[in-house]
């Protein structure tokens, strides 16, 4: 817009000068004020012209990934081709990228100028590649990619759009390491998925012993006997209950704290998609839920094919919803299973954290176990936003939590995630 603006001031002072040059002309019998307008009169012709035989018979392709991860540097490959007998130069490459430059408001949506083609010769072609960075998980529709140029004036721009540069970009949740989960087995599960090792992942009881193979767990060899027989020896589990996950979002606009990916409900889905992958790993079956414009239901099991289904949730949820966490807790309340451990993530103000902490207490008496990940939500306000007594007070919510029995991470904005969940 402001690009558009200058190039208008640019044009109605050189017409105004035309006229003037004219009107001087007219006025006077000398031939000096008629070429300065003729000189202005051809200035404003290839202002607007030579923009337009710039761009033609030109020809512009864009290809690239159609998956990459949140913060994720991915490059797309640009081709521009020459049909015309004579060279092009001074042209941008601009491109329609949704995610990048989204703190920049003051751009035109997505827009993103690739590069600028300072030289192409006649009948040539130019590849090159484009690093760009995928700022911020979502399904984007790109392009189309155009060509553009306002020189030499900058009075117009010209531009020719291409088809061929449309696709889809999904960008995922920025994913983190999580090492073990403080899960519980649920003897409803017994013997389900592959084999679970009894730390972390469900119970289990000795069953004897076995040549160490590679992959097993370290801290079940037994040493004396690896020292008798001079041979690594493990200890052999047979799983009594499987571990099983609930992860429970809270999509309810109220509850998103912060701006972009600052915000508590992005925290939330990268925290959830980590321990997703963390259980999937470990074929532990793992469900989701949670209630907005784009509902997160019907979504369970185990392995790599149900993580990429995951995933592909994620990339995609809002927290656009108005239902209470309390009213999603109650109602995925009979669906959980005896030992299940629901993961839950806790940024409400205060008038709603009172009916949620209920629903919690509801499930710990249908035996599920909590896994609650509660955001500092004062981190996540500017300075002197929060109204008093707005906000739960930290101290207070935990105390709740402990007593309710439920694991408990305290998440501040800006905190390193990593180290925060593998104490």
């Amino acid at each position: 817009m402001s690009n558009w603006l200058a190039a208008r001031r640019k044009v109605l002072v050189l017409m105004s000068l035309t006229a003037v040059a004219y009107l001087a002309a007219i006025n006077r019998a000398q031939a000096f004020p008629w070429a300065i307008g003729a000189l202005l009169t051809a200035t404003l012709i290839t202002g607007f012209v030579w923009p337009r035989w710039l761009v033609r018979h030109l020809a512009v392709s864009r290809s690239g990934p159609t998956r990459a991860e949140e913060g994720e540097t991915i490059h797309f490959d640009v081709e521009v081709e020459n049909h015309g007998w004579l060279p092009r130069f001074m042209v941008e490459l601009v491109d329609r990228l949704p995610f990048v430059d989204l703190a920049d408001r003051k751009r035109d949506a997505g827009e993103k100028v690739l590069g600028l083609l300072a030289y192409l010769p006649g009948r040539a072609s130019r590849r090159f590649a484009v690093p760009v960075l995928c700022e911020r998980r979502g399904y984007y529709r790109l392009g189309p990619v155009s060509l553009a140029s306002s020189f030499p004036l900058g009075l117009s721009e010209a531009r020719m759009r291409s088809n061929s540069g449309i696709q889809a970009l999904t960008i995922y949740p920025d994913v983190f390491t999580i090492l073990a989960l403080p899960l519980h087995g649920a003897p409803s599960q017994i013997h389900r998925g592959g084999y679970l090792l009894p730390e972390g992942a469900g119970a289990a009881e000795f069953s004897g012993l076995r040549e160490y193979r590679r992959g097993d767990n370290p801290r079940h060899v037994h040493w004396p006997t690896t020292a008798r027989l001079n041979e690594l020896m493990v200890r052999e589990y047979e799983p009594l209950a499987s571990a099983c996950l609930y992860i429970a979002l809270d999509q309810a606009a109220e509850s998103n704290l912060g701006h972009g990916r600052e915000a508590t409900f992005e925290y939330a889905v990268r925290i959830a998609a980590s321990i997703a992958r963390c259980a999937c790993a470990q074929s532990i079956r793992i469900r989701i839920a949670g209630d907005g414009q784009r509902p997160l239901r019907g979504l369970q099991g185990t392995g790599d094919a149900h993580y990429q289904g995951i995933l592909d949730e994620f990339a995609v949820v809002a927290g656009d919803g108005t239902t209470p966490y309390a009213r999603l807790l109650t109602e995925i309340g009979p669906q959980c299973l005896r030992g299940e451990t629901v993961v839950v993530f806790l940024s409400e103000n205060n008038a709603r954290t009172a009916a949620t902490l209920q629903a919690l207490a509801t499930l710990r008496a249908r035996q599920a176990h909590i896994f609650a990940i509660a955001f500092d939500q004062a981190s996540f306000l500017p300075a002197g936003k929060a109204l008093p007594g707005s906000l739960p007070d930290p101290a207070t919510l935990m105390a709740a939590l402990l007593e309710l029995g439920a694991h408990y991470i305290s998440v501040r904005q800006g905190d390193d995630l990593v180290p925060l969940f593998n104490p």
